[in-house]
């Protein structure tokens, strides 16, 4: 009977998630055509940007070989907000229920990236730190991270993009702000893709921490269908179709 009850529960908790609208993050969204403009315009949870570092500043670019022409990252995205925040008098946008996560993926030179950024950041935590400003942007550190051992070092501005398959004790799960890992790690497997999804979200919910699973099919169906597994943020290049998307299942539900 506990069991059933159980699995009950488990049911009701899946149906209830799906059925709310999901969190949007947008990939490589230094590759749009309006960067961070047309993410706030969408409301989105969160923005990803690549970085590299060349001659101690960091650029934004998916590959090495753009690095030369690429701009930095100061200049697309952290004064832009600096900006935001001044302009709506320390809140991103008019909208002073809304935040933003700014995921920074370090391709390579982790430790001596992070200490860059962390430099650059020092001087804003009104903007960057919930600590002190609760519509503060978020900083979440993915790609070269370094040991998750040291996190609890970092700056209380930095938090950290964590992966399903590493075990965090409570200090470290402090400095975790989502879990994310690729749907071609399930679609590999010779289990259900479905179950094997379910299973993940699971645990991760179970640590009290949202799933973003990356490489997801970009598309409606897509979107849809990694949401009714209980994923919680929706990873897309489709930024404006993905709102619309589920705006309008929203009206129709």
């Amino acid at each position: 009977m506990k069991n059933y009850l159980a699995s009950i529960i488990v049911l009701l908790e899946s149906v209830f998630a799906s059925a709310q609208p999901p969190l949007i993050h947008s990939h490589n969204d230094y590759q749009q055509a309006e960067p961070l403009t047309n993410a706030l315009r969408n409301k989105v949870y969160s923005i990803e940007a690549d970085v590299y570092l060349l001659n101690g500043e960091l650029r934004v670019c998916h590959d090495k070989k753009d690095l030369p022409m690429a701009p930095s990252l100061l200049s697309l995205y952290i004064q832009p907000i600096i900006d935001s925040f001044r302009a709506n008098k320390g809140h991103l946008t008019a909208d002073k229920n809304y935040s933003l996560a700014l995921m920074i993926d370090i391709k390579e030179s982790g430790q001596v990236a992070l200490a860059s950024l962390v430099k650059l950041l020092s001087s804003y935590q009104s903007v960057f730190d919930k600590s002190v400003n609760t519509s503060a942007a978020q900083v979440v550190i993915s790609g070269d991270r370094g040991d998750p051992s040291t996190w609890p070092s970092s700056p209380s501005f930095i938090l950290f993009d964590g992966r399903p398959n590493e075990h965090y004790d409570g200090q470290i799960l402090n400095k975790v702000s989502f879990i994310s890992d690729s749907y071609l790690n399930y679609t590999r497997k010779q289990d259900s893709i479905d179950a094997s999804i379910k299973q993940t979200v699971e645990k991760i919910h179970a640590m009290k921490k949202l799933v973003r699973l990356w490489a997801i099919p970009d598309n409606p169906p897509g979107w849809v269908h990694v949401r009714g597994l209980g994923v919680d943020i929706i990873n897309t290049d489709r930024v404006s179709e993905c709102r619309a998307q589920f705006s309008s299942q929203s009206q129709e539900n």
